[in-house]
């Protein structure tokens, strides 16, 4: 098979904040905005990788989802566990400040994991987790 990672999606429950993170945050390009008000599907990528993209979403508009899982997912958000990332850079610090100077909420500091991997985390104003792992 030849397979590649083309989207996958995270969460929102504020389009404009996600927005504004995914581009001036992070630096992403925006693919597309469609929708309006909080129902907008918004897809972001790195530029000049045009075949990876991420897709902010709004949670739970599938309309086989029960009440009670959209409480779960939105109960998720809220602490953070719902949906989360990993990205990678070959200059962690500069990133790490860079994002922390676009005010985004610093989970981890860039650390050396035991298992091998300088990594750092941010949370998205949804609450998503996104690790950056350093490129070696």
């Amino acid at each position: 098979m030849d397979l590649t990672i083309h989207t996958t999606a995270l969460p929102h429950d504020d389009p404009d904040a996600a927005l504004a993170f995914y581009r001036d945050t992070l630096g992403m390009e925006v693919r597309s905005d469609v929708g309006q008000g909080g129902m907008r599907w918004i897809t972001v990528g790195p530029v000049g990788q045009p075949g990876t993209s991420i897709l902010l979403a709004p949670p739970a508009v599938d309309p086989g989802i029960t009440e009670a899982e959209r409480r779960t997912i939105a109960e998720m958000m809220a602490k953070g566990t719902y949906g989360w990332i990993l990205l990678a850079t070959r200059d962690l610090d500069a990133t790490f400040e860079k994002v922390r100077a676009g005010g985004a909420e610093v989970a981890q500091e860039p650390t050396e994991q035991p298992y091998g991997i300088r990594d750092c985390a941010f949370r998205d104003p949804a609450g998503n987790l996104i690790r950056i792992q350093e490129l070696r």
